[in-house]
Parts: structure tokens; sequence; C-alpha cells
């Protein structure tokens, strides 16, 4: 059974509460002095309130992208049930991913780093409170193209290295989804007039996840099919509810096959989204955006004004 915080707690349970690894405190003990002061001959150390406190403290600021050691700075000011806030620091905001155990994203900002952060020790919590705050502040496509982007093609670039990182993808993946699906759906709104799909043998569903919440945060909704649709299946779908517009998402040219839009013709927008669609050869109804953006635009254009 846990004990209280005043009790002190062990390395594990300090683990669990904040959806870190063990590892993870371990190395924040021995390399910024984050470890817990109580200590009793021949046990293990606990960790009191005050070390909670500062683990708490640390979590939220990496999370936000703050480099580990100026983090650790700021967490080991604190004292129990005191916050800190993130200082807007050179550093912080110039800090660059690199090293064996990091996810590299390009030029992408500090919540973008401090993502990566947190995908990198399986932190759920902390991934999903960077995720949700920024769409919050600055909606569901610009954390698509400024933050969730760069983590994703961080961690395949990681993966094509080094073959690593499936659990970190995996658990990124779901996070993200899950936190699209959290997107309000407006209440009262009409029968979906968009239907959204990823294409035949295509598994990647994330885009069009991000395009169902787009949709909602501009009232709205849309109905999803999800991964690897079949032609024969797609067009059912379309013959049964007759939507004003499909999109079908392609990530790759392997999953791309134009005849898969053939089956669409009568809809009055087909949008093949998505980089696997090759930019020549499509049906002349089809249209090919460049960005998740540009999908969400012609979506719209063709869609009543949300009352």
């Amino acid at each position: 059974m846990n004990r209280a915080p005043g009790d002190g707690l062990s390395a594990g349970e300090v683990a669990r509460r904040l959806g870190v690894a063990v590892t993870t405190l371990r190395s924040w003990h021995r390399r910024y002095g984050l470890g817990p002061d109580q200590h009793e001959a021949h046990h293990h150390r606990r960790y009191t309130r005050q070390d909670l406190s500062r683990l708490e403290v640390m979590c939220r600021l990496t999370g936000e992208g703050m480099p580990a050691a100026d983090a650790a700075r700021a967490a080991l000011t604190v004292h129990p049930l005191e916050s800190v806030e993130r200082p807007r620091t050179g550093s912080a905001l110039s800090a660059r991913a690199g090293g064996g155990n990091t996810i590299p994203v390009g030029g992408a900002g500090p919540e973008a780093r401090g993502l990566a952060r947190a995908a990198m020790r399986l932190d759920v919590a902390t991934m999903s409170s960077v995720i949700t705050r920024m769409i919050g502040a600055r909606g569901v496509v610009h954390t698509w193209d400024h933050l969730l982007r760069p983590v994703l093609a961080g961690v395949g670039e990681r993966h094509a290295a080094g073959g690593g990182l499936v659990e970190v993808e995996h658990l990124l993946s779901r996070t993200i989804s899950e936190t699209f699906a959290a997107v309000p759906r407006p209440a009262g709104a009409p029968t979906p007039r968009t239907l959204l799909a990823s294409a035949d043998e295509e598994q990647h569903t994330l885009p069009v996840e991000a395009l169902a919440a787009a949709l909602a945060e501009r009232g709205h909704r849309s109905l999803m099919l999800g991964a690897r649709v079949p032609p024969g299946a797609l067009a059912a779908v379309v013959g049964r509810v007759g939507p004003t517009v499909v999109v079908l998402w392609s990530q790759a040219p392997a999953t791309a096959a134009a005849g898969q839009l053939n089956g669409l013709r009568g809809t009055p927008l087909v949008v093949a989204a998505g980089p696997g669609w090759p930019r020549d050869g499509l049906p002349p109804s089809a249209a090919r955006p460049a960005s998740l953006g540009e999908a969400l635009d012609l979506t719209l254009r063709w869609l009543p004004t949300a009352g």
C-alpha cells in the first residue's frame, strides 16, 4: 500500500505518481541532486513531500521545453506546495536536441523539445498536457504543424537510424490520438457531411484524426472510418451517407493508387490528402492539398457555415 507523501515514498511510488521511469529519477538524482533527502540506515531512501514537489516542477518544466539542467536549478529552489513560473531564459529558447537519448526536432520550438523529452521517458501525463495546452492556445492545425509533426518525424528518424523507439512511437501516437478525440465535438451539429478515411492498406490515421479535430473546432462533425479502408467499402459508405466531402489520406506512394478515387465520382469534393498521392494522374475532380491546413480550408468551403 502506498504511503502518504509525508511518510516518505519509494522511488517506484514516485515514478508511478509522476508517470516517469525509475531510471529517470535516478538519473535526475545523480546529475542534478534531485533525490530523496530522507534516509535511514540500512533502508532505501524515501522521497519526502518537498522532494515530490521539486520533481513535479522538474517534470512540468522539462515538458514545456526547458533544458533539464535549467529545470533542475529551478526545481531545487521550490519549497513544499510551492510552484514556479517557467522563466523565459535564452537558454530555454535556444536549446537544441541532440545526443543519443534525445529525439531530433530540427528548428521546432521549446514545446516540441519538451514533448520529445516526455516521449523518451514515456511520460504520458506530460505529453498529453503539452499537446492539450498548445491546441487550446493555437488550435489543432498549428499544433500538428509545429509540435506533432516535428516530434513524430524525429522519432521516425531515430528509428530509421537504429531500429528502436517502437514503444515511444506507439505511446506518443496513442496519446496524440486520445488528445485529438478529446477536442469537444459540437453538440446538436447536423449530420456529418465530411467523410474521412485512410487509403487502402494505409495504416496512418493521425492526420485524419487531426482533421476531424480541426473541423470540430470550427463547429463541424465528421465521420471517420480510420485505417486501411478498401475501395469497395469506401464506395459503399459514400453511397449510404452521401457526403459532401470525402478526404482520403495516403502517407506513401504504395497506398496511393489513383483508382481508389474512381468510386467517389458524384461526391461534390474529393480531397486526395497526404504526401503519398502523385501530383499528376489523379481524376480532374480530385483536389490535392499540400498541407493539413489547406485540406481543412478546402473542406470548409464546401460545408455550410456552422451556427
